[in-house]
Protein backbone atom coordinates (compact mmCIF):
# COMPACT_ATOMS: atom_id res chain seq x y z
CA UNK A 1 0.00 0.00 0.00
CA UNK A 2 2.50 2.56 1.08
CA UNK A 3 4.41 1.58 -2.20
CA UNK A 4 1.79 2.47 -4.22
CA UNK A 5 1.46 5.79 -2.83
CA UNK A 6 4.87 5.96 -3.08
CA UNK A 7 4.89 5.70 -6.67
CA UNK A 8 1.83 7.48 -6.79
CA UNK A 9 3.20 10.50 -5.74
CA UNK A 10 6.68 10.01 -7.40
CA UNK A 11 3.75 9.70 -10.88
CA UNK A 12 2.57 13.11 -10.10
CA UNK A 13 5.81 15.14 -9.86
CA UNK A 14 7.10 13.26 -13.01
CA UNK A 15 4.19 14.09 -14.66
CA UNK A 16 4.12 17.62 -13.16
CA UNK A 17 7.82 17.95 -14.44
CA UNK A 18 7.00 16.74 -17.85
CA UNK A 19 4.37 19.68 -17.97
CA UNK A 20 6.98 22.44 -17.11
CA UNK A 21 9.45 20.83 -19.25
CA UNK A 22 6.86 20.70 -22.28
CA UNK A 23 5.81 24.59 -21.07
CA UNK A 24 9.67 25.35 -21.58
CA UNK A 25 10.03 23.73 -25.05
CA UNK A 26 7.02 25.62 -26.04
CA UNK A 27 8.17 28.75 -24.88
CA UNK A 28 11.46 28.07 -26.50
CA UNK A 29 9.94 26.55 -29.86
CA UNK A 30 7.99 30.11 -30.22
CA UNK A 31 11.28 32.36 -29.46
CA UNK A 32 13.11 30.51 -32.16
CA UNK A 33 10.01 30.06 -34.09
CA UNK A 34 11.20 33.40 -35.50
CA UNK A 35 14.54 32.83 -36.14
CA UNK A 36 13.96 29.42 -37.64
CA UNK A 37 11.66 31.01 -40.33
CA UNK A 38 14.14 33.90 -40.89
CA UNK A 39 16.87 31.20 -41.14
CA UNK A 40 14.73 28.76 -43.66
CA UNK A 41 13.79 32.10 -45.34
CA UNK A 42 17.58 32.43 -46.44
CA UNK A 43 18.22 29.07 -46.57
CA UNK A 44 15.36 28.64 -49.47
CA UNK A 45 16.34 31.64 -51.17
CA UNK A 46 19.74 30.58 -51.76
CA UNK A 47 21.65 32.90 -49.33
CA UNK A 48 22.23 30.85 -46.22
CA UNK A 49 22.47 32.38 -42.83
CA UNK A 50 23.96 30.38 -39.48
CA UNK A 51 21.19 30.23 -37.39
CA UNK A 52 23.07 30.92 -34.57
CA UNK A 53 24.33 34.37 -36.73
CA UNK A 54 20.40 35.28 -36.79
CA UNK A 55 20.34 34.91 -33.06
CA UNK A 56 23.22 36.86 -32.34
CA UNK A 57 22.00 39.55 -34.28
CA UNK A 58 18.74 40.10 -31.82
CA UNK A 59 21.57 39.92 -29.04
CA UNK A 60 23.37 42.54 -30.31
CA UNK A 61 20.35 44.85 -31.17
CA UNK A 62 20.01 44.54 -34.88
CA UNK A 63 16.98 43.39 -35.73
CA UNK A 64 17.42 39.95 -38.26
CA UNK A 65 14.75 40.60 -40.87
CA UNK A 66 16.15 43.63 -41.84
CA UNK A 67 19.83 42.65 -42.01
CA UNK A 68 18.18 39.02 -43.71
CA UNK A 69 15.51 41.01 -46.10
CA UNK A 70 18.59 42.84 -47.48
CA UNK A 71 20.85 40.50 -47.89
CA UNK A 72 18.58 38.52 -49.79
CA UNK A 73 17.59 41.37 -51.86
CA UNK A 74 21.57 42.11 -52.75
CA UNK A 75 22.14 38.63 -53.65
CA UNK A 76 19.40 37.61 -55.49
CA UNK A 77 20.13 41.24 -57.88
CA UNK A 78 24.00 40.00 -57.98
CA UNK A 79 25.19 42.09 -55.56
CA UNK A 80 26.96 39.00 -53.83
CA UNK A 81 29.85 41.00 -52.51
CA UNK A 82 28.01 42.58 -49.74
CA UNK A 83 28.04 40.45 -46.70
CA UNK A 84 26.62 40.06 -43.75
CA UNK A 85 29.05 41.36 -41.34
CA UNK A 86 28.94 44.74 -43.90
CA UNK A 87 25.29 45.05 -43.73
CA UNK A 88 25.12 44.74 -39.58
CA UNK A 89 28.22 47.33 -39.64
CA UNK A 90 26.44 49.89 -41.51
CA UNK A 91 23.18 49.31 -39.34
CA UNK A 92 25.18 49.67 -36.29
CA UNK A 93 26.89 52.59 -37.57
CA UNK A 94 23.49 54.40 -37.63
CA UNK A 95 22.72 53.88 -41.28
CA UNK A 96 19.72 52.87 -43.43
CA UNK A 97 20.52 49.35 -44.80
CA UNK A 98 17.27 48.67 -46.76
CA UNK A 99 17.84 51.85 -48.74
CA UNK A 100 21.57 51.67 -49.32
CA UNK A 101 20.97 48.20 -50.76
CA UNK A 102 17.72 49.26 -53.44
CA UNK A 103 20.22 52.59 -53.79
CA UNK A 104 23.00 50.17 -55.11
CA UNK A 105 20.49 47.67 -56.99
CA UNK A 106 19.08 50.78 -58.79
CA UNK A 107 22.68 52.13 -59.90
CA UNK A 108 23.89 48.76 -60.65
CA UNK A 109 20.30 48.24 -63.12
CA UNK A 110 21.33 51.65 -64.81
CA UNK A 111 25.05 50.53 -65.24
CA UNK A 112 26.07 53.98 -62.20
CA UNK A 113 29.33 52.83 -60.62
CA UNK A 114 28.88 53.14 -57.19
CA UNK A 115 30.62 51.17 -54.43
CA UNK A 116 29.41 49.87 -51.04
CA UNK A 117 31.80 52.15 -49.57
CA UNK A 118 30.80 55.29 -51.54
CA UNK A 119 27.15 54.05 -50.68
CA UNK A 120 27.76 53.89 -47.21
CA UNK A 121 29.39 56.95 -46.67
CA UNK A 122 26.58 59.04 -48.89
CA UNK A 123 23.69 57.51 -46.56
CA UNK A 124 26.00 58.09 -42.88
CA UNK A 125 26.44 61.79 -43.94
CA UNK A 126 22.99 62.53 -43.97
CA UNK A 127 22.26 62.48 -47.97
CA UNK A 128 19.23 60.33 -49.24
CA UNK A 129 21.16 58.00 -51.18
CA UNK A 130 18.10 56.87 -53.11
CA UNK A 131 16.77 59.51 -53.86
CA UNK A 132 20.54 60.80 -55.99
CA UNK A 133 20.46 57.86 -57.64
CA UNK A 134 16.92 57.91 -59.16
CA UNK A 135 18.29 61.64 -59.68
CA UNK A 136 20.97 60.07 -61.53
CA UNK A 137 18.78 58.15 -64.08
CA UNK A 138 16.23 60.25 -63.94
CA UNK A 139 17.68 64.54 -64.32
CA UNK A 140 16.01 66.88 -62.24
CA UNK A 141 14.92 70.04 -63.23
CA UNK A 142 15.54 73.62 -60.90
CA UNK A 143 14.02 76.54 -61.10
CA UNK A 144 16.50 79.60 -61.37
CA UNK A 145 15.67 82.12 -59.31
CA UNK A 146 14.56 79.26 -56.44
CA UNK A 147 10.95 79.40 -54.66
CA UNK A 148 12.81 81.30 -51.65
CA UNK A 149 14.11 84.03 -53.71
CA UNK A 150 12.21 86.79 -52.56
CA UNK A 151 12.32 88.40 -56.57
CA UNK A 152 10.72 86.31 -59.34
CA UNK A 153 13.05 87.19 -62.30
CA UNK A 154 16.78 87.22 -62.38
CA UNK A 155 17.88 91.29 -62.70
CA UNK A 156 20.60 92.01 -65.32
CA UNK A 157 22.00 94.97 -66.88
CA UNK A 158 23.30 95.15 -70.42
CA UNK A 159 26.10 97.78 -71.67
CA UNK A 160 23.59 100.17 -73.43
CA UNK A 161 21.87 100.56 -69.40
CA UNK A 162 18.92 98.48 -70.24
CA UNK A 163 17.49 96.50 -67.41
CA UNK A 164 16.62 92.58 -68.39
CA UNK A 165 14.77 90.23 -66.28
CA UNK A 166 15.08 86.54 -66.96
CA UNK A 167 14.78 83.01 -65.52
CA UNK A 168 15.81 80.24 -65.98
CA UNK A 169 15.55 75.87 -65.61
CA UNK A 170 18.29 74.23 -64.72
CA UNK A 171 18.59 70.28 -65.71
CA UNK A 172 20.91 68.45 -63.23
CA UNK A 173 21.81 65.07 -62.35
CA UNK A 174 23.42 63.51 -59.53
CA UNK A 175 27.14 63.29 -59.02
CA UNK A 176 27.82 60.63 -56.80
CA UNK A 177 31.30 60.95 -57.07
CA UNK A 178 30.86 64.51 -55.01
CA UNK A 179 27.51 64.10 -53.00
CA UNK A 180 29.82 64.14 -50.02
CA UNK A 181 31.28 67.43 -49.41
CA UNK A 182 29.71 68.63 -52.29
CA UNK A 183 27.82 71.63 -52.56
CA UNK A 184 24.26 71.65 -52.83
CA UNK A 185 21.21 72.70 -54.67
CA UNK A 186 21.39 76.28 -53.46
CA UNK A 187 24.79 77.01 -54.70
CA UNK A 188 24.03 75.65 -58.49
CA UNK A 189 21.30 78.06 -58.12
CA UNK A 190 23.35 81.28 -57.33
CA UNK A 191 26.31 80.27 -59.54
CA UNK A 192 23.34 80.14 -62.38
CA UNK A 193 22.19 83.26 -61.68
CA UNK A 194 25.92 84.83 -61.10
CA UNK A 195 26.68 83.77 -65.13
CA UNK A 196 23.64 84.94 -66.20
CA UNK A 197 24.31 88.45 -64.56
CA UNK A 198 27.63 88.46 -65.74
CA UNK A 199 26.83 86.90 -69.35
CA UNK A 200 24.16 90.03 -69.64
CA UNK A 201 26.22 92.45 -68.85
CA UNK A 202 29.13 91.68 -70.95
CA UNK A 203 26.36 92.25 -73.76
CA UNK A 204 26.95 95.13 -75.69
CA UNK A 205 22.87 96.16 -76.19
CA UNK A 206 20.10 94.51 -74.99
CA UNK A 207 18.82 93.71 -78.43
CA UNK A 208 21.76 91.00 -78.83
CA UNK A 209 20.57 88.96 -75.80
CA UNK A 210 16.89 89.11 -76.88
CA UNK A 211 17.78 87.93 -80.21
CA UNK A 212 19.98 85.11 -78.98
CA UNK A 213 19.37 83.98 -75.39
CA UNK A 214 20.80 80.39 -76.31
CA UNK A 215 23.94 82.43 -76.61
CA UNK A 216 23.46 83.29 -72.79
CA UNK A 217 22.90 79.82 -71.59
CA UNK A 218 26.02 78.17 -73.71
CA UNK A 219 28.17 81.09 -71.84
CA UNK A 220 27.08 80.13 -68.63
CA UNK A 221 27.42 76.37 -68.96
CA UNK A 222 30.78 76.71 -70.19
CA UNK A 223 31.93 78.67 -67.10
CA UNK A 224 31.85 75.03 -65.47
CA UNK A 225 29.60 76.15 -62.42
CA UNK A 226 28.91 72.37 -61.23
CA UNK A 227 32.84 72.29 -60.12
CA UNK A 228 32.81 70.87 -56.17
CA UNK A 229 29.23 70.70 -56.24
CA UNK A 230 27.21 67.24 -55.86
CA UNK A 231 25.47 68.13 -59.30
CA UNK A 232 26.01 67.81 -63.08
CA UNK A 233 25.05 70.78 -64.99
CA UNK A 234 23.28 69.23 -68.23
CA UNK A 235 21.61 71.86 -69.28
CA UNK A 236 20.84 75.99 -68.79
CA UNK A 237 17.80 76.96 -70.44
CA UNK A 238 16.36 80.54 -70.18
CA UNK A 239 12.84 79.95 -69.87
CA UNK A 240 11.79 83.74 -69.71
CA UNK A 241 13.02 86.90 -70.40
CA UNK A 242 11.36 90.65 -70.56
CA UNK A 243 12.83 94.13 -70.67
CA UNK A 244 13.01 96.63 -67.07
CA UNK A 245 14.04 99.91 -66.80
CA UNK A 246 16.22 101.69 -68.78
CA UNK A 247 18.52 101.71 -65.95
CA UNK A 248 21.38 103.85 -68.02
CA UNK A 249 19.07 107.09 -68.61
CA UNK A 250 18.50 106.88 -65.44
CA UNK A 251 21.65 106.76 -63.79
CA UNK A 252 22.37 109.82 -66.63
CA UNK A 253 19.61 111.77 -65.56
CA UNK A 254 20.59 111.81 -62.14
CA UNK A 255 24.25 112.57 -62.82
CA UNK A 256 23.21 115.33 -64.70
CA UNK A 257 21.06 116.33 -61.90
CA UNK A 258 23.76 115.94 -59.92
CA UNK A 259 26.00 118.21 -61.95
CA UNK A 260 23.69 120.73 -62.50
CA UNK A 261 23.27 121.09 -58.47
CA UNK A 262 26.97 121.28 -58.46
CA UNK A 263 27.28 124.01 -61.05
CA UNK A 264 24.35 126.04 -59.10
CA UNK A 265 26.43 125.35 -56.07
CA UNK A 266 29.78 127.06 -57.32
CA UNK A 267 28.02 129.87 -59.21
CA UNK A 268 25.95 130.72 -55.84
CA UNK A 269 29.78 130.77 -54.17
CA UNK A 270 30.91 132.69 -57.14
CA UNK A 271 28.03 135.09 -56.57
CA UNK A 272 28.83 135.65 -52.95
CA UNK A 273 32.51 136.38 -53.19
CA UNK A 274 31.38 138.93 -56.21
CA UNK A 275 28.77 140.49 -53.09
CA UNK A 276 31.71 140.07 -50.66
CA UNK A 277 34.21 141.98 -53.75
CA UNK A 278 31.58 144.61 -54.11
CA UNK A 279 31.22 145.60 -50.37
CA UNK A 280 34.76 145.91 -49.72
CA UNK A 281 35.43 148.20 -52.84
CA UNK A 282 32.24 150.42 -51.35
CA UNK A 283 33.90 150.21 -48.16
CA UNK A 284 36.87 151.11 -49.90
CA UNK A 285 35.37 154.06 -51.40
CA UNK A 286 33.72 155.17 -48.27
CA UNK A 287 37.44 155.51 -46.98
CA UNK A 288 38.79 157.56 -49.52
CA UNK A 289 35.85 159.68 -49.15
CA UNK A 290 36.73 160.31 -45.91
CA UNK A 291 40.21 161.36 -46.48
CA UNK A 292 39.05 163.79 -49.42
CA UNK A 293 36.59 165.25 -46.29
CA UNK A 294 40.14 165.45 -44.46
CA UNK A 295 42.31 166.70 -46.95
CA UNK A 296 39.43 169.82 -47.93
CA UNK A 297 39.04 170.38 -44.48
CA UNK A 298 42.72 171.64 -44.11
CA UNK A 299 42.20 174.05 -46.77
CA UNK A 300 40.82 176.69 -44.95
CA UNK A 301 43.40 176.57 -42.46
CA UNK A 302 46.19 176.60 -45.08
CA UNK A 303 44.68 179.94 -46.72
CA UNK A 304 44.74 181.06 -43.37
CA UNK A 305 47.86 180.52 -42.75
CA UNK A 306 49.04 182.22 -46.30
CA UNK A 307 46.92 185.34 -44.98
CA UNK A 308 49.08 185.62 -41.85
CA UNK A 309 52.09 184.93 -43.69
CA UNK A 310 51.93 187.19 -46.39
CA UNK A 311 51.58 184.90 -49.16
CA UNK A 312 48.06 185.23 -49.81
CA UNK A 313 46.47 188.77 -50.94
CA UNK A 314 42.76 189.30 -50.53
CA UNK A 315 42.76 189.97 -54.60
CA UNK A 316 43.72 187.07 -54.94
CA UNK A 317 41.40 185.47 -52.74
CA UNK A 318 38.68 187.00 -54.31
CA UNK A 319 39.76 186.20 -57.96
CA UNK A 320 39.78 182.13 -56.47
CA UNK A 321 36.42 182.42 -55.53
CA UNK A 322 35.15 183.60 -58.81
CA UNK A 323 37.20 180.81 -60.03
CA UNK A 324 34.99 178.20 -57.89
CA UNK A 325 31.69 180.00 -58.30
CA UNK A 326 32.12 179.84 -62.03
CA UNK A 327 33.35 175.95 -62.00
CA UNK A 328 30.17 174.92 -59.56
CA UNK A 329 27.52 176.90 -62.20
CA UNK A 330 29.20 174.84 -64.73
CA UNK A 331 28.95 171.65 -63.09
CA UNK A 332 25.32 172.54 -62.30
CA UNK A 333 24.14 173.13 -66.17
CA UNK A 334 26.49 170.20 -67.19
CA UNK A 335 24.32 168.12 -64.95
CA UNK A 336 21.32 165.65 -66.52
CA UNK A 337 17.33 166.81 -65.71
CA UNK A 338 16.77 164.06 -63.61
CA UNK A 339 19.60 164.75 -61.20
CA UNK A 340 19.19 168.64 -61.40
CA UNK A 341 15.59 167.51 -59.94
CA UNK A 342 16.86 165.27 -57.33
Amino acid sequence: MERLQVLAQFGSELYFLLVIFSIIVLVLIGIAGKFISLWFQAFVSGTPIALFNIIGMSLRKIPPRVIVSARINSFKAGLKGITVSDLETHFLAGGRVLDVVAAMIAADKANITLTWRQATAIDLAGRDILDAVRTSVNPRVIDCPGKGHPNDYISAVAKDGVQLLSRARVTVRTNLAQLVGGATEETVIARVGEGIVSAIGSSDTHLDVLESPQKISQLVLDKGLDAQTAFEILSIDIADINIGENIGARLRADRAESDKRIAQARAEERRAMAVAVEQENVAEVQAMRAKVVEAEAAIPIAMADAFRKGNLGVMDYFSMKNIQADTDMRSSIAKPTDEKKD
